[in-house]
């Protein structure tokens, strides 16, 4: 397995493309005038407390009031309000109150017509570590599997903290990232010092701060996926930008020098993503169809509640029996639907319905490649079985919009139906209109404005009907084309 790393920047935009041996696995974009908010800390102050909800609103300096939900409120808040009768699972009421300042950090991007979403579990990471100031333990990434490794990763941090503070209470939470495995000690001190320094900057800049506004903004895209994403399996990275490679150089040599040999800048004249193919790969995952080698597809359709995805045989007709076809084409559905979600950035709730399959053991094959495909997801997921109808229920943990959602905009002709009504369909909703307005006005003369397919059916084949309704109201209609006009947009002019 050989990973690259693309990143191709503008004034404008920041674009970054994972490519997996050759082939795009996911695509990253960054608005400057849009800059996601996830990672970054705010000052906030609470506006409004819905019990109902069991959530708050705050104010965090933004547009729009962010939400914060009770799961995501750390306990420790309702020092200030906790009494002795006050439940395990404490309410909204009880952890916050109107007019409440606190530290918040956004853990889900605003979405659609939904604010931000917040936490006040505030977590800042590193190349090796995550540093929880409300925390008190040791964790390890449940990726690093070996035992031994997680024990001595988490012994040497904790000897580490003692020699650095002079003991381990009072200090915080860390937990050591899966890039932690195999490090030694010296990369973790320092990485352990940057987080202490930039907490204490953090806490001075908050303590500054009067009103509710921005205390810590997480990196750029650039230099979070230097930090963040890349694994074991990356051979190259490469930016086209200059600028930002003598930036994520200075950035590397600080934070994560194991990475400088395979940073590279690229000179070229023919822009990097073309290069690769990956303009064609993004324009293709905008698609509802996605075509299968074996001439099967997949029909992915996106909604506001959930995400579906059908399989479908297509012209795979197969060489044996008809359930093996159906197995084969669930089988290479599954890597496929994988390998979309990452493209697509595809969150919430997922219903994927395979071919429905006779046999049981087929039905956990199938599953069993899914889950497969989907552990080099960085985004989490959950995965039911596939139900006697061929159906799985997913989720994946949605943190930014959709690839679809950042580049494209709602259909304005059908206000993103996906269809619009057919010309005789309008015509006939003119009819009616005509009728009403006809005995409620008593006009002298009517002028059906509207776009030039429904006037073409009104002069042609609803020419009769037209005539029969002239003379049924008694009232000449006139008729006119106005080439703005959407297909289901019209006017009724009286005169």
């Amino acid at each position: 397995m050989s990973e690259e790393v693309l990143i191709n920047i503008t004034p404008q935009e920041t674009r970054i493309a994972m490519v997996e041996n050759g082939v795009l696995q996911e695509i990253n974009i960054e608005r400057s005038r849009s800059r996601g908010m996830v990672g970054n800390i705010y000052r906030g102050r609470v506006t409004r407390v819905l019990p109902g909800m069991e959530a708050a609103f705050i104010d965090i300096g933004e547009e729009r009031a962010a939400f914060l939900h009770v799961s995501d409120v750390e306990l420790s808040l309702a020092a200030e309000t906790a009494t002795e009768l006050e439940s395990a699972t404490p309410s909204i009421e009880t952890l916050l109150r109107t007019g409440q300042n606190l530290l918040v950090q956004v853990i889900k991007d605003p979405i659609g017509t939904k604010g931000a979403r917040l936490t006040t579990e505030i977590t800042i990471p590193s190349r090796y570590l995550v540093y929880v100031p409300n925390g008190r333990n040791i964790g390890v990434s449940s990726r690093i599997e070996d035992k031994t490794e997680r024990d001595r990763l988490k012994t040497g941090l904790a000897e580490l903290i003692v020699e650095e503070e002079g003991a381990l209470e009072g200090v915080g939470g860390l937990i050591l990232r899966t890039a932690a495995e195999g490090v030694e000690e010296e990369q973790l001190r320092h990485d352990y010092r940057f987080l202490r320094r930039l907490w204490s900057n953090l806490a001075e800049r908050r303590q500054q701060m009067t009103d509710p506004g921005l205390v810590y903004e997480d990196l750029p895209l650039a230099l979070r996926t230097l930090r963040d994403t890349l694994g074991q399996f990356v051979e190259k990275i490469r930016i086209d930008s200059r600028e930002t490679y003598h930036r994520a150089i200075a950035f590397a040599e600080e934070m994560v020098p194991d990475i400088l040999p395979i940073v590279e800048h690229y000179p070229g004249e023919r822009p990097i993503f073309e290069l690769h193919n990956i303009e064609e790969e993004i324009q293709r995952a905008l698609e509802k169809r996605v075509a299968l080698k074996s001439g099967g597809y997949i029909v992915i359709d996106q909604t506001e509640a959930m995400t579906t995805i059908d399989v479908n045989t297509g012209a795979f007709v197969g060489h044996k029996t008809l359930e093996e076809t159906i197995f084969k084409t669930n089988l290479e559905a599954a890597a496929s639907i994988a390998r979309q979600l990452r493209l697509r950035n595809l969150g919430g709730i997922i219903i994927i319905d395979f071919i429905d399959m006779a046999e049981p053991e087929h039905r956990v094959q199938v599953h069993q490649a899914l889950n497969r495909a989907l552990e080099r997801d960085h985004a989490r997921t959950k995965v039911c079985d596939v139900s006697t109808l061929g159906l799985v229920e997913m989720t994946r943990k949605r943190t930014r919009e959709s690839l679809e959602h950042v580049l494209c905009e709602t259909c304005p002709v059908c206000a993103g139906r996906g269809s619009v009504k057919t010309a005789e369909t309008v015509c006939y909703e003119i009819f009616r209109e005509v009728t009403r307005d006809a005995r409620q006005y008593q006009p002298k003369s009517m002028l059906v404005i509207a776009s030039a397919s429904v006037i073409d059916r009104l002069r042609e084949e609803d020419s009769t009907s037209l005539a029969e309704l002239q003379e049924f109201i008694g009232v000449p209609l006139k008729l006119q084309i106005d080439l703005h006009y959407l297909p289901e947009q019209y006017d009724i002019v009286l005169m």
